[in-house]
């Protein structure tokens, strides 16, 4: 069965996450059902990484199995028009090696979060950042995030249902920029490590957060680091303003789309 690699365009909003869930919709669960009206299935496809309700994706990438031999540009055409009006979208499709796993394959990720920085209401931004009324100090974050990147124990910044099988994790980047958009000031956290535990970035987040508005300093992120203890954790940020922007494999997959 031929298999075919899809890079995933999702706004997160209406979705109860990537995972597929009974009686809630998924972007599993749409982009399976869209496949079952191209060939008979039922269809089960794996992801990169799954995410959690509200959460965004700008380059999630998935892969499927096949009966036929599909052109990967009519494939993706094909599941577009097939997922309408649902605010999911194939950018990409490639064929990939019989052995080749979104998941399994994949040697890195990377997120971006938005936080918007302003009293007014957002309107055009309205479920895709997190709003706070209220200055940050984007220097104090990055002095902070610092500290974060490296090999660590990261209990304290994982939620307490996480499945992985150790907190031990590399961190690879963590960097913190200032933006002015059209919107307003905005924070961009930009996030890269071959893997995350549950709720890390949104728990780096929320803590980092804190730093900024000058409720605690990057020597309190140190300590709550090294206390490896979910109760030292700052206060975790809501998930609008996370997207999942790209997963990186050894070799280029979706050639200059990838």
């Amino acid at each position: 069965m031929p298999r075919y690699a899809l890079k995933v365009e999702y706004h997160g909003a209406p979705f109860a996450g990537w995972q597929r869930q009974k009686d809630l919709p998924s972007v599993q669960g749409a982009i399976e059902a869209a496949l079952a009206r191209l060939e008979p299935g039922p269809h089960t496809i794996a992801a990169a990484g799954r995410t959690d309700a509200g959460v965004h994706g700008l380059g999630q990438v998935a892969h499927c199995d096949m009966s036929r031999d599909w052109d990967p540009f009519r494939l993706s055409e094909a599941l577009n028009w097939h997922l309408k009006p649902q605010p999911v979208a194939i950018v990409a499709a490639a064929r990939v090696a019989d052995d080749w796993h979104a998941r399994f394959s994949a040697t890195e990720r990377q997120y971006l979060f938005r936080l918007l920085m302003r009293r007014a209401p957002a309107t055009h931004d309205a479920g895709l950042v997190w709003q706070v009324g209220h200055h940050l100090d984007a220097a104090a974050m990055q002095a902070a995030a610092d500290l974060l990147v490296g090999r660590h124990d990261f209990t304290t910044f994982r939620s307490s249902i996480c499945q992985a099988a150790s907190p031990v994790k590399t961190l690879d980047e963590l960097r913190v920029e200032a933006v002015e958009s059209f919107s307003g000031s905005e924070i961009r956290f930009h996030v890269r490590a071959r893997s995350f535990l549950h709720n890390q970035v949104r728990s780096f987040v929320g803590t980092l957060e804190r730093v900024g508005a000058g409720a605690w300093t990057p020597d309190q992120v140190r300590a709550a680091l090294e206390a490896r203890d979910r109760a030292a954790c700052g206060p975790v940020c809501p998930p609008q303003g996370l997207y999942l922007a790209r997963v990186g494999y050894p070799e280029p997959v979706f050639d200059k789309l990838g």
